[in-house]
């Protein structure tokens, strides 16, 4: 399939799918006789919000999976890895332990703010000559070290409503959102999609190692920032308005890569039309299950499909076919 038959076929799901998500919940609209109560309000004050940022948070995700799957040369990379989407949790997290999330704009705020230390953090001590694979390392210290401040914050918790709010908030979701949300996540994800085009060049030079990427006139500290800027933005937006949602990034590369060229520069688009899908489908879904308790997290849905698909690439890795 050519890369122009794919990324259309993904755009008419992905806009199929948020047409059906504006019909879908616990209260079915007919969009042959919409005479359901409140059907206008219900469609454009609670589910087009969501929709669009069902559709924003998909395809930030899936286009950072598919950009740090390239540039760290590795499969099984996931945009938490590093340790952005952790430093923009743990900030969340804070604005509940400290009370202040309880203002409507400042728990997105901190978590925006967690995000940026952690893209600092990370910067700091990859430094300039840092290769990938230290990059990589010091991923991995700064989402150990805001998972452990996180469990500090959580077991010091000045009150059992802000243990159970905190509880809750990381298992992701996109219930309640409105377009307050949709103005935080739409233009940082924007933004951060661009900075990450501008890279897809020299992620399809990094594929032939990282000299021959510099003898190509790839320069590394130039590559490193732009993806630090660009997954910063993302995911810190994504993480400060609906909590922690994994796997997306990991799963939709995996699931386009076959149909494409394999050429990190072919893979961004339809990695993020696939990750906007998958988001939408998933959140539909989650709001149409017969649940005694309520809807079921995304977050949580997303775990359980994710952590077999882990599984199997893993099963695939020791055989040798990734």
């Amino acid at each position: 399939m050519t890369n122009l038959k794919l990324n259309l076929s993904l755009l008419v799901g992905v806009v199929l799918a948020a047409a059906l998500s504006l019909l879908a919940g616990r209260v079915w609209i007919d969009p042959l006789t919409p005479d359901t109560h409140n059907a206008a309000l219900i469609l454009t004050q609670l589910r087009l919000p969501r929709a669009v940022l069902a559709v924003t948070l998909g395809a930030g995700l899936g286009l950072t999976g598919a950009a740090m799957q390239a540039y760290l040369r590795n499969p099984l990379a996931d945009p938490g890895l590093f340790g952005i989407a952790p430093g923009a949790a743990l900030g969340a997290v804070l604005s509940f332990w400290t009370g202040y999330a309880a203002s409507p704009w400042l728990l997105p705020v901190f978590a925006l703010i967690g995000a940026s230390g952690a893209m600092l953090l990370l910067a700091l001590i990859a430094g300039r000559g840092g290769g990938v694979a230290l990059f990589t390392l010091a991923g991995l210290m700064v989402s150990s070290l805001a998972g452990a401040l996180m469990s500090l914050a959580i077991s010091l918790s000045p009150s059992p409503f802000a243990m159970t709010e905190i509880v809750t908030w990381m298992m992701g979701a996109l219930a309640d959102r409105s377009w307050r949300e949709v103005t935080i996540a739409l233009p940082c994800t924007i933004a951060g999609a661009f900075v990450i085009a501008s890279a897809r060049r020299s992620l399809d030079a990094l594929t032939l190692g990282e000299s021959a990427a510099r003898s190509l006139g790839v320069d590394p500290l130039v590559l490193q920032i732009q993806m630090i800027v660009g997954v910063g933005l993302i995911i810190g937006s994504g993480v400060a308005v609906a909590g922690i949602i994994g796997f997306v990034g990991l799963m939709v590369p995996h699931l386009v890569r076959p149909l494409t060229d394999r050429r990190p520069s072919s893979l961004l688009l339809p990695s993020s039309l696939a990750g906007a899908l998958l988001l939408v489908v998933a959140d539909c879904l989650c709001r149409v299950l017969p649940l005694s308790s309520g809807e079921l997290r995304l977050g949580i849905a997303l775990s359980l499909l994710g952590t077999p698909f882990f599984l199997h690439l893993l099963l695939r890795l020791r055989r040798g076919m990734l």
